[in-house]
């Protein structure tokens, strides 16, 4: 019966069993391949089989002798790098939890707050190696938010920096967020919000499409014929008189306020729970129009943003719907394709209404380009709302680091020494 070997902390004595997967973390953080750093890390413990413990440091020695050995000098010299950093940067909150510092988390915390992802990346990195090198073992939220607010001051400029303290307000601050992407079909509402509400950490996301089909078990077709047709098809169905003397746009655009205005009861019920519960929202879709927005109470202190996707391209548009195909039943896509002309004569009015009620309109030929734009679009809509201070946000933290009078590399290791218990 095999010895199982523990692993004794050289730090602080605690003990745990030997774990191989810890061991090839390491080493994929300093650059190796899975395939290699398994068969070091198997090495490794069996080096160790029929020891009853050994400590972290002897573990260390006996990688680093096998890097030699293999003329891995690249890996050797970033696995030695972080000698006196802890195996993980453990994070505070003000409510007391605890998690490890996670570097994905912060990019995208980072991009939330309006900053590309390249320097997002830049920033986390620059961060990490200097909390690294400072062998920090634990950072309050407050102090890691002080921190890459100055790195980004630095970095990027005061505007960069600012954005990110407005979001750092706004995170704090437990009031709603909604966001409503309006668009016609085709424009890429659905691949966009599901993008957003990753970056954003929003979890509750509606299409007005889905209301509409909730709507149509209720009320029959015989009932509201408007409601059991496309948005670019309900023109169709309206009451008018002398149709052929009326133009197809206005008919479009009377047929759309018809379907979209018996779809607002159901999106403005939505959004006020979203405002109860102070829970963040994106409402999507093509009747996502700029008058749900008046809908809402003067008085709430919901932050409001709202965006129109289009894609201004003909060619472009249809070769979207023809590409439909592939992930829809044909048969939809060549019924888009078929009506075609009144899809872009909705969305062309869809982008007048926009401009008329002063409403963004993004153009989506580039995907991330136009999540970028309506992320810079939620952000100018939150900065409008705050005006606080570093020191409002991230509290004493501010006095303690000023009172130093240097730059957020050299006042790390003194902040971090006020560790959070």
């Amino acid at each position: 019966m095999k010895v199982k070997t523990v692993v004794i902390n050289s730090r602080d004595h605690s003990q745990a069993p030997y774990l191989r997967g810890i061991m090839i973390r390491s080493l994929l953080d300093a650059g190796m391949n899975f395939e290699d750093a398994l068969s070091m890390a198997a090495e490794v413990r069996e080096q160790a089989a029929d020891k009853e413990s050994v400590t972290t440091t002897q573990l260390r020695k006996a990688v680093v002798a096998l890097l030699k050995k293999s003329n891995q000098s690249d890996i050797l010299k970033r696995y030695s790098a972080p000698v006196v950093a802890p195996s993980r940067i453990v994070v505070h909150s003000r409510s007391g939890s605890i998690s490890a510092f996670s570097r994905g988390r912060h990019i995208r915390y980072l991009q939330s707050s309006g900053v590309r992802l390249d320097d997002a990346e830049r920033i986390t990195s620059m961060l990490y190696e200097q909390m690294l090198s400072a062998g920090t073992e634990g950072i309050s939220t407050c102090q890691l938010g002080y921190l890459t607010y100055l790195c980004l001051k630095d970095e990027l400029g005061a505007q960069a920096a600012k954005q990110y303290l407005a979001w750092s307000e706004y995170q704090r601050s437990n009031r709603p967020l909604l966001l409503l992407i309006c668009g016609a079909v085709g424009s890429g509402k659905s691949s966009i919000t599901t993008e957003i509400a990753h970056r954003l950490d929003i979890v509750r996301t509606q299409s007005t499409d889905m209301l509409r089909e909730v709507m149509r078990t209720i009320f029959p077709k015989k009932l509201l014929p408007v409601l059991h047709c496309s948005s670019f098809d309900a023109w169709n169905t309206i009451p008018v008189q002398d149709k052929k003397k009326r133009s197809k746009d206005l008919l479009i655009a009377d047929g759309y306020r018809s379907q979209a205005e018996l779809l607002s009861v159901a999106c403005e019920a939505v959004m006020l729970r979203a405002i109860r519960e102070n829970s963040p929202m994106i409402l999507e879709g093509v009747h996502a129009y700029p008058e749900l927005v008046k809908k809402l109470p003067r008085k709430s202190d919901a932050i409001v943003a709202h965006v129109t996707l289009a894609v201004l391209g003909k060619q472009e548009l249809r070769g979207r719907l023809r590409g439909r195909g592939v992930d829809e039943p044909l048969r939809q896509a060549r019924r888009y394709l078929h009506k075609f002309d009144s899809i872009w004569r909705l969305q062309s009015f869809l982008v007048s209404e926009a401009e008329r009620n002063d409403t963004p309109v993004i153009p989506n030929d580039d995907k991330e380009a136009a999540i970028f734009q309506i992320i810079g679009v939620v952000n100018a809509e939150v900065d409008r709302h705050f005006s606080g201070t570093a020191q409002d946000i991230f509290g004493d933290v501010v006095k303690r680091a000023q009172r130093q009078n240097k730059d957020w590399r050299s006042i790390l290791p003194q902040l971090v020494k006020q560790v959070v218990t």
